[in-house]
């Protein structure tokens, strides 16, 4: 059996996964009672809630090419996460780093940055509640990013 921590975390690498296999349904499911948003100083900024929202805005941002991914890698590091097992609510901070090699782009990061989540437990499973991204370093994103 899982400890919450773990079971929080894994939900980290499972949107790593889907986005780097290009598997956009399986990212936006794990938003089924969350949203993603930007950083901002004023707080989280929402861009899209819900399994569907979600999904439609990886699907309107990011390059999928022929093999039907970004080519890319994200790497999850710097993972702290504390859970309130009597709330059933836990935060997370992270850092990401994101590497693409595609035809005319060797191997190289492309943009740094950091999670800050929220999770919630609905019926004895962990789900994003917000993750909130903001950006620390880019290089070039003009192979991953419609915008």
């Amino acid at each position: 059996m899982s400890t919450p921590e773990r079971a929080v975390e894994r939900l980290l690498y499972r949107y790593a996964d889907a986005i780097d296999a290009g598997d956009l349904t399986a990212l936006g499911a794990l938003f089924a009672h969350g949203r993603i948003a930007q950083q901002t100083p004023d707080g989280p900024l929402t861009l899209a809630e819900g399994s569907a929202a979600v999904e439609a805005f990886y699907r309107s941002l990011v390059i999928l090419y022929d093999d039907g991914t970004p080519r890319t890698r994200h790497v999850t590091t710097n993972v702290v996460i504390d859970v309130d097992e009597a709330a059933g609510t836990a935060t997370g901070a992270a850092t990401y780093t994101v590497l693409q090699v595609t035809e005319g782009l060797a191997l190289q990061p492309i943009i740094v940055g950091r999670y800050r989540d929220s999770f919630r437990r609905v019926e004895g499973e962990w789900w994003f509640d917000t993750r909130a991204m903001s950006v620390d370093l880019t290089g070039d994103l003009s192979r991953h990013l419609r915008s």
